[in-house]
């Protein structure tokens, strides 16, 4: 079973800058694509950026620009580089394997809120 730390969240002003990190354990780190997703009060958690086994990576279009994803399959770490960070970027953020994210298995996040 996947078991996922998340670290690195906190509050931020508008226009500020996190990395967050996500080690990963109970999977094959290197043969996985991963992604991180968010989760806004009262609404759906969403896939905001993934990463291939080879390093392509995705973006959704509200982050593309300002999010960089990558991994360290030496750590077992997947990082989210978050510039230019916006009020509606707040949220609870998670990692997981993208073959995992309807497993039900998750970690317990990390909050993000960017607030002045």
């Amino acid at each position: 079973q996947v078991q996922l730390v998340e670290s690195g969240g906190g509050l931020v002003q508008p226009g500020g800058s996190l990395r967050l990190s996500c080690t990963a354990s109970g999977i094959i780190f290197r043969l996985n694509a991963m992604g991180w997703y968010r989760q806004a009060p009262g609404k759906q958690r969403e896939l905001v950026a993934h990463i291939s086994v080879r390093g392509s990576t995705n973006y959704a279009d509200s982050v593309k620009g300002r999010f960089t994803i990558s991994r360290d399959n030496a750590k077992n770490t997947v990082y989210l580089q978050m510039n230019s960070l916006k009020p509606e970027d707040t949220a609870v953020y998670y990692c997981n394997g993208l073959a995992y994210a309807d497993s039900g298995s998750w970690g317990q996040g990390t909050q993000v809120t960017v607030s002045s």
